[in-house]
């Protein structure tokens, strides 16, 4: 199983970005899946989630309003779409992968089983 992210980079306040996120090796529409970030000296934390048919998703919020989680199970990719972006949003960000029959919130990071690699976002002021 590989989820392979993408799409990060450095970007000035109030910019955009689109992260992407590849699935291999794994049934993709039998997973939800969720995007946490880890700030340098901070813990991981979730920013948003979506169900495995892609029609509920759940945000931070820290990011609720600025930040839209959609999936294309025919393609096996997860996007974020970061808009009106803070310095305070520059970290790592990671896609995971958890079994659709979890059940509870998607904020807890021990129910996911496959993550990514991590993609850089840095926001400057």
């Amino acid at each position: 199983v590989q989820l392979q992210a993408s799409g990060g980079g450095l970007v000035q306040a109030g910019g955009s970005l689109r992260l992407s996120c590849a699935a291999s090796g794994l049934t993709f529409s039998r997973y939800d899946m969720g995007w946490f970030r880890q700030a340098p000296g901070k813990e991981r934390e979730w920013e948003a989630g979506v169900n495995w048919r892609g029609d509920r998703t759940y945000y931070a919020d820290s990011v609720k309003g600025r930040f839209t989680i959609s999936r294309d199970n025919a393609k096996n990719t997860l996007y974020l779409q970061m808009n009106s972006l803070k310095p305070e949003d520059t970290a790592v960000y990671y896609c995971a992968a958890r079994d659709s029959g979890q059940s509870g919130s998607y904020n807890n990071p021990r129910d996911y089983i496959y993550w990514g690699q991590g993609t850089q976002v840095t926001v400057s002021s």
